[in-house]
């Protein structure tokens, strides 16, 4: 996400090779203000505030489920041995329903990335949620830091779909119980996913996401959405395609046991791709009408494009989902593919908003 910004006035030169749409027609003053009154902006707001409310609604679930969850370790003074010795099968349904609350989270933030980090005024929320780096990375790094209960504090830990995903599956050491298998079903082994969260880190981070969650709730209500925030949104975000792609390359829904992405363990990447996809999808359907009147072809190019893009997304995923195991290097092939025709889109898109004398932010 943090490299695409930068190419964005690139973009504003860019053909888009072979790919790229009749560019014959000439925008002036009066089909320009046509234009952007056609551009269906108040649909893209609804589709952002109804994934905003959302969040809302599951982040707060997710923080009444660690609540649970703390209470049951703070009952054993935090002993987790003993926590687990004296009634495993509440434990493990404690943590198998966090599990599930972040799974069920993770499609109602991205479904919506498209805009959140596409809009300028909002893309600090993606950082924060769901694209942000731990302090290790001063460039990328999320710009917050909290304490527990018990008086620790995590300054710029990384996102917090990351945070609550390595905790309640077990894969960052620093975010689990100490000194104890997670056994949760007692069988004597420890596998995939079973985990013991660290009920006081695991309740400050989701006590804290859900603030920010609440705080782009309310961002987005006051967003004033403009026509170049919509274009800005899909040319910076449909060219991200290789970073996906390379973090599904590397994590275990690919590499397995042998993965060191700690993160998307729970939700396969392509799923991510998939739903990012059609926020974009749905954002330039409703700039359709705008890019219409000063370029018709073209924005029906762009428009199949864009589906088919994300019809290839959906197909993965699907065929994933069916038991199929990908390679590294298929994963490698496929995303340069994906990030080509993205690529192309993307110069497609911001050549259409300069015929509309929009000027992008850089």
């Amino acid at each position: 996400m943090f490299a695409v910004v930068a190419c964005l006035a690139a973009f504003a030169s860019a053909c888009g090779g072979d790919e790229e749409p009749n560019a014959s027609a000439e925008s002036t003053p009066a089909a320009t203000q046509t234009a952007e009154a056609a551009a269906n902006l108040d649909a893209i707001k609804t589709y952002l505030l109804e994934h905003t409310e959302r969040l809302v609604t599951d982040t707060t679930q997710l923080q009444t489920d660690a609540q649970a969850y703390y209470d049951l370790a703070k009952a054993q003074d935090f002993d987790y041995a003993k926590l687990l010795e004296g009634d495993r099968e509440s434990v493990q349904a404690a943590v198998t329903k966090i599990q599930e609350d972040h799974v069920k989270a993770n499609p109602a933030y991205e479904e919506m990335e498209g805009v959140v980090a596409g809009v300028p005024e909002l893309a600090d929320y993606d950082v924060i949620i769901d694209a942000g780096s731990d302090g290790s990375d001063p460039e990328s790094a999320v710009p917050f830091s909290f304490k527990t209960q018990d008086g620790r504090e995590f300054k710029q830990p990384g996102n917090f779909f990351a945070l609550v995903e390595t905790s309640a599956f077990g894969t960052e050491p620093k975010f689990v119980a100490k000194d104890v298998e997670p056994d949760l079903d007692g069988d004597g082994k420890v596998a995939f996913p079973e985990a013991l969260p660290d009920a006081d880190f695991l309740l400050a981070a989701t006590t804290e996401f859900v603030k920010y969650a609440k705080e782009l709730d309310e961002a987005a209500k006051a967003w004033a959405p403009k026509p170049e925030d919509a274009f800005t949104a899909v040319v910076v975000m449909t060219p991200t395609m290789s970073e996906y792609f390379d973090a599904w390359k590397n994590s275990r829904f690919i590499a397995g046991e042998k993965a060191d992405e700690k993160g998307f363990v729970a939700t396969s990447r392509l799923s991510d791709i998939r739903d990012i996809l059609g926020g974009i999808v749905l954002i330039y359907e409703n700039l359709r009408p705008s890019i219409e009147a000063v370029d018709p072809e073209g924005a029906g190019q762009t428009a199949q494009q864009l589906t088919e893009l994300h019809q290839f997304a959906e197909r993965l995923l699907t065929e994933e989902q069916g038991g199929k195991k990908f390679t590294a290097e298929e994963a490698d092939t496929l995303g340069s593919e994906a990030q080509r025709k993205a690529e192309a889109i993307a110069g497609q898109v911001s050549q259409q908003a300069g015929k509309l004398n929009l000027q992008l932010e850089n």
